[in-house]
């Protein structure tokens, strides 16, 4: 009984902390897919943006190489430029446009005013009516953009001057660097829209758990009998296999009780003719021996009847748990049982919070301190104290006496399974047996120690959940 309640512990635990483990793995798994995906797509974002760039340029550049054919003419066999061309940038010193035209031979015969303090060896290919645009350095190592046009300005000669113009590349990459921090910025930016969408569609998703997971703590606290089926379709399955587990469980709990009530009922009438018997047989003087022996089995009969219909009756009862409120048992309990031994006049010291609460039902947490305070009570010399000391994930309640105590070598016996106080083995009793069985059922452990005032302590440590 005690390793199907640990192994329900530990399932419903996992249950309540799949929902969340299961949206972070969800989460998680998106956002490397998402930051995968964003990786991807940078350097393809990058490239396309310095294709397109250089493309823009390579049409500024083929315009202003027109600009410089358009402006040239061929007088007496030689080439002529105007002094001052259309494009004035090619007549500023300090523009950034440069200007280039090549004889047949790869021989310079003009450059434009602003590229007159510029060192740059460059030398056409003079393939005959080609077009180029590529990238170039100067002896100081700065880079350019050249467009190349080659071009016949007369029909009689078989090869053609090269027109060229240039621009260097530190603009290009001023702009590319710009244009990346702007896209790192963005796509973070996506990045970040995109999670919290995620999380919020993902938070939505998981409000149908999250009902499963309330109606399943109001079914564990006792408020409701069964789930309901308000639920999508993918989790009726699941509700209604988990309703057929309670009402089966509910229905087997009660048959078993309904068989023990039966049986301790049918077995009580027999009984009471065998004690009916015995005292017939007692008055014979020779037979008070049996009678005594027979006396003594009855009884004894009579306890385990009692004892096995109490640990049905007792134990925890599946999926549902309860919590009980502990001090007002316990001054229930005590001022009971301070009538009943006035005599002693018991001090009891209570060190238990006022809104502390003790997770067993309330026959079952009755039955567990009736008999230990009972024990208590009737060992002790004059004081009794009863503490709780509560942690994160356990509780543990001592029940401690100033009396003789208990041997050591008699704790063992005294806390295993099953044993009983009889004569044989004073202060195993049937109380003792039903506390531990309580104890197991609810995956928690009952421990005898020395205690501080002088007697036996009996702590009992219990599950939070």
């Amino acid at each position: 009984m005690s390793l199907n309640c640990r192994r329900r512990r530990v399932l419903a635990r996992a249950a309540r902390n799949g929902t969340l483990s299961l949206r972070l793995r969800l989460m998680l798994g998106a956002t490397c897919l998402a930051v995968l995906f964003m990786l991807a797509l940078l350097p393809v974002l990058q490239a396309a943006f310095s294709l397109a760039f250089e493309r823009v340029i390579e049409e500024r550049l083929a315009a202003d190489a027109n600009t410089l054919i358009t402006a040239s003419r061929i007088e007496q066999g030689r080439l002529v430029m105007p002094a001052r061309l259309p494009d004035e940038e090619f007549d500023l010193p300090d523009a950034k446009l440069l200007g280039y035209i090549y004889d047949p031979q790869g021989k310079r015969l003009w450059q434009s005013r602003s590229a007159e303090d510029e060192s740059i060896d460059y030398q056409p290919r003079l393939q005959g009516d080609v077009t180029e645009f590529q990238r170039v350095r100067d002896a100081d190592g700065a880079e350019y953009f050249v467009y190349d046009v080659e071009l016949r300005l007369n029909t009689d000669q078989r090869q053609a001057f090269s027109f060229v113009t240039m621009q260097p590349t530190s603009e290009y990459r001023s702009l590319f660097e710009e244009f990346r921090q702007q896209l790192y910025l963005w796509l973070g930016g996506g990045l970040l829209v995109l999670l919290t969408l995620l999380w919020l569609g993902l938070t939505w998703g998981f409000r149908s758990l999250k009902r499963l997971s309330l109606e399943l703590d109001q079914v564990e606290a006792g408020r409701l009998d069964r789930l309901s089926d308000r639920h999508p379709r993918e989790l009726l399955r699941l509700t209604r296999s988990l309703n057929r587990l309670l009402d089966g469980e509910r229905s087997q709990r009660e048959q078993y009780r309904n068989s023990l009530g039966d049986l301790a009922h049918s077995l009580k009438t027999p009984l009471t003719v065998l004690q009916s018997v015995g005292e017939v047989i007692s008055t014979q003087p020779d037979n008070r021996e049996q009678s005594r022996v027979m006396r003594a089995q009855i009884e004894r009969m009579s306890q385990q009847i009692g004892y096995q219909l109490q640990r049905a009756s007792l134990g925890q009862s599946g999926l549902v748990r309860h919590r009980v409120a502990l001090q007002p048992l316990l001054v229930r309990l005590c001022s009971t049982l301070d009538k009943v031994y006035q005599d002693k006049r018991v001090q009891v010291e209570l060190q238990v919070p006022p809104k502390a609460t003790l997770p067993l039902e309330q026959g079952a947490l009755m039955e567990l301190l009736g008999n230990l305070l009972e024990n208590a009570y009737r060992l002790c010399l004059h004081q009794v104290r009863i503490s709780l000391q509560q942690g994160d994930e356990y509780l543990t309640l001592s029940i401690e006496d100033d009396g003789p105590g208990v041997p050591v070598n008699q704790r063992a016996r005294i806390l295993r399974r099953g044993e009983r106080l009889d004569a044989q083995h004073p202060g195993q009793g049937i109380g003792l047996a039903v506390v531990k069985d309580i104890i197991d059922s609810y995956g928690g452990e009952l421990r005898l120690d020395d205690s501080v005032l002088g007697g036996a302590a009996f702590r009992l440590r219990l599950p939070v959940d």
